[in-house]
Formats: C-alpha cells, sequence, structure tokens
C-alpha cells in the first residue's frame, strides 16, 4: 500500500474521469475525495486517504460536475460540494506550482535575472524559462530570441504566475525573468506546471491555446509525489 491510499488508488498508469468517462494519466487529472464532514475535497497530490473520484484537469470538466452534482456516486456517499470549487482547485493547483518552484530553488536550479538567464542559455543545460505574466512583451520577446540563438528554442517558457508570486517562491524582489536549470526538480515542477495550464485552458505561457500536446505534453510519470 502507498502512502496516502490504497494500491488501487494511487497507482497505475490511468485514471477514468467522471465527467468525460474518458481515461487519463494522473497528471493530466484531478483527485477528489470526501473530507469526514462530508464536503468534497480536491487531493491534488493524489495523497489523502479513501476512496477518489478523478476529473480530467479543465476547470470547465470540475465546473460541470460541481453543477450536476456527479460526485457522490463515485464516492457511493453523500457529499456537500462547495460552490466555489473550480476556483478553489485553481488556487491549490498554482500554490502546488509555487512550492515546487521554491524546492527547484533551494536546490540552486533557478537563475534570476534577465541577463544571466539568457547567458545560461549558452552555458548549461535548461529545462524552462520563467516569465512573470506581468512582464513586458518585449522582455519575453528578446529571452526567446536568446534561446534561438543558443539553439535552445524549443525551451518551454511559463508565464503563469505574477512577479509578486515568483518573489514570494525564490525569496527575491521584483523577479521577471529567470531560467530552470535541468534536473528532477525542474522537471516536477514542469509536470504541475503543464497541470494548472491544462486546468486554466492556457499554454505554458499563460496565453490561449488548443494545442493540448503543449499544455500536457508527454506522459512521463506524474512527479506529483516529489517535495
Amino acid at each position: 500500500m502507498s502512502r496516502g491510499g490504497s494500491t488501487s488508488e494511487t497507482e497505475g498508469s490511468e485514471r477514468t474521469c467522471i465527467v468525460t468517462r474518458r481515461a487519463g494519466a494522473p497528471e493530466t487529472m484531478i483527485r477528489f475525495v470526501r473530507a469526514p464532514d462530508g464536503t468534497v475535497t480536491p487531493d491534488i497530490r493524489a495523497r489523502l486517504p479513501g476512496r477518489g473520484v478523478w476529473i480530467g484537469a479543465r476547470e470547465a470538466l470540475v465546473a460541470e460536475a460541481t453543477k450536476k452534482r456527479m460526485f457522490a456516486r463515485g464516492l457511493k456517499e453523500k457529499t456537500e460540494i462547495p460552490t466555489d470549487l473550480p476556483a478553489s482547485v485553481d488556487r491549490l493547483l498554482e500554490a502546488d506550482c509555487l512550492q515546487m518552484l521554491a524546492l527547484v530553488n533551494k536546490a540552486g536550479g533557478v537563475i534570476c535575472g534577465f541577463n544571466k538567464a539568457a547567458e545560461a542559455l549558452g552555458e548549461s543545460r535548461i529545462a524552462a524559462l520563467l516569465e512573470a505574466r506581468d512582464g513586458g512583451a518585449d522582455g519575453k520577446r528578446k529571452l526567446r530570441q536568446s534561446a534561438r540563438r543558443a539553439g535552445n528554442g524549443e525551451v518551454p517558457m511559463i508565464g503563469l504566475f505574477s512577479s509578486h508570486q515568483l518573489d514570494l517562491a525564490l525569496g527575491r524582489t521584483n523577479v521577471i525573468h529567470a531560467a530552470l536549470v535541468a534536473g528532477r526538480p525542474a522537471e516536477n515542477f514542469l509536470v504541475r506546471c503543464r497541470r494548472l495550464a491544462a486546468y486554466r485552458d492556457t499554454g505554458l505561457d499563460g496565453d490561449a491555446t488548443t494545442d493540448e500536446t503543449e499544455i500536457i505534453g508527454p506522459h512521463q510519470g506524474s512527479g506529483l509525489e516529489a517535495g
């Protein structure tokens, strides 16, 4: 038995969404459990004990399950569904990303500042670039150009978080640009960011997209237990 639940609940390669009935990898979905008070609770890291149900990581799907009260059948108990459940899931996914970013930083995997990030593209294996959501479009364009010149044009640009959020996660001030050094911590951060982007129906850069390949990325293990 794995931590936080039975083997059948927390291990294996696919889960089935209670809304669409489509199977998917755990990192592309959200698990929900029934709290002791009967309230439906998001289990972002799939660790909480007890029976769980899964929904594809899309805000629209969580909203549909909330509206149609679809949780009770899967959980096999009477449930109370918070009206703000879709927004609550977004906040939890966002917090999970930022907590993982703090761990990447603690491991020495974050290079802050436009010039340092641009230099790192030609000197290190970079897993991703960070651009504050409220940063200027010109800075994002120039950083992408730096990546292409360094032969790293395929490095993803993450623009899901504000400068204030990046400041808090990294313990710095006025963080607009950063690069993440390749390694397991950065990959686990990317898994979380892909799920948040999917939930918001955007690309990793925060812009609207309909390309699920960009949002979800290749299956590479959930990475959700780290940290």
